[in-house]
């Protein structure tokens, strides 16, 4: 497993993470067994939300309650979780009382004394940025939260919060798989007239402006088609890219799954892959892509069989 210290920490990180979204109906022992499958395969570090689950904190509880975590565990993995979603509106909330609301609640669930990373999840329309940087300074300074970052945010809500935050943005969460790039396809047909992968929305430039400003992109539905729309591996509306899958799979000795995380972080950006699956088996092969270099030709021989334009 690849890792890399992530710019604006301190934390040693893997370039796969595991997402622990679907576990509230897990078991103690399936919960431990997938955490300790992503430990053997290098994982050691966990995605949690305060709204995953089917009640708030429902799966940071169901961790917490699974691991029962020692002072000495605890340190050897690093906890991100995610705040700003109500669930009952459903609307967003990053006012001060919510979101030290919600990290008491995280940590309580957790059973932790601290947040490692602490993202924004999601852009809250009615953000006043002084009330993120209130919040985020008291988290600090207590020692509840070490690190802040943000999900799926643009260039200049991004701008709008470093204003006025203080700490280091160091993460974004965004979706990105094969079949949903459009954060890397507009700008490899950048200033084609009249194709739609040429558009430019959500401000554009996201890659670069993250790269540029040393925040780390954490890419979530990675093995999905589209919004929650299924996955492409072994669907046949994806036959060209299953095709050339599966031929790099076997000449690099590790399951098709494995080859859709290397993709990812193939790209320079040195983006983390956000695992969903419960499923050890397919946390245990998609690890592998981690240490599966592609080349500059099987990169883009994947992405044009994606149905991405490359002029």
């Amino acid at each position: 497993m690849k890792t890399f210290t992530l710019p604006g920490t301190d934390i040693v990180a893997p370039n796969v993470i595991l997402g622990l979204m679907r576990i509230q109906e897990k078991s103690d022992e399936e919960v431990r067994e997938l955490v300790r499958t992503a430990r053997d395969a290098g994982i050691d570090f966990l995605d949690h939300a305060d709204i995953y689950g089917s009640e708030l904190h429902g799966c940071e509880r169901r961790f917490g309650e699974a691991l029962q975590l020692s002072p000495s565990q605890r340190d050897e993995i690093t906890i991100q979780t995610k705040t700003g979603i109500v669930g009952d509106g459903p609307y967003f909330d990053f006012s001060y009382e919510h979101i030290i609301e919600s990290v008491e609640g995280s940590l309580a669930a957790l059973r932790t004394d601290h947040i490692d990373i602490l993202l924004l999840h999601r852009p809250d329309a009615l953000v006043e940025p002084e009330e993120v940087a209130r919040a985020f300074d008291e988290l600090e300074s207590t020692g509840k939260v070490r690190a802040f970052g943000v999900s799926n945010h643009t260039p200049r809500q991004i701008d709008l919060l470093r204003k006025y935050v203080r700490q280091p943005i160091v993460v974004n969460q965004l979706q990105l798989s094969l079949t949903h790039a459009p954060i890397i396809a507009q700008g490899v047909a950048a200033n084609m007239s009249g194709q739609e992968q040429a558009v430019t929305r959500d401000g554009g430039g996201i890659v670069d402006y993250c790269r540029l400003n040393d925040i780390t992109i954490q890419a979530w539905s990675p093995f999905q088609a589209g919004f929650f729309t299924g996955v492409f591996l072994g669907s046949p509306e994806y036959p060209e890219l299953n095709a050339v899958i599966d031929r790099l799979s076997a000449h690099y000795g590790v399951p098709p799954i494995a080859i859709a995380t290397a993709w990812i972080v193939r790209h320079p950006a040195r983006m983390q892959v956000v695992l969903g699956t419960t499923t050890p088996e397919r946390v245990a092969g998609a690890a592998q892509g981690s240490d599966v270099t592609l080349t500059r030709a099987e990169w883009y021989e994947l992405f044009r069989a994606a149905g991405h334009i490359v002029p």
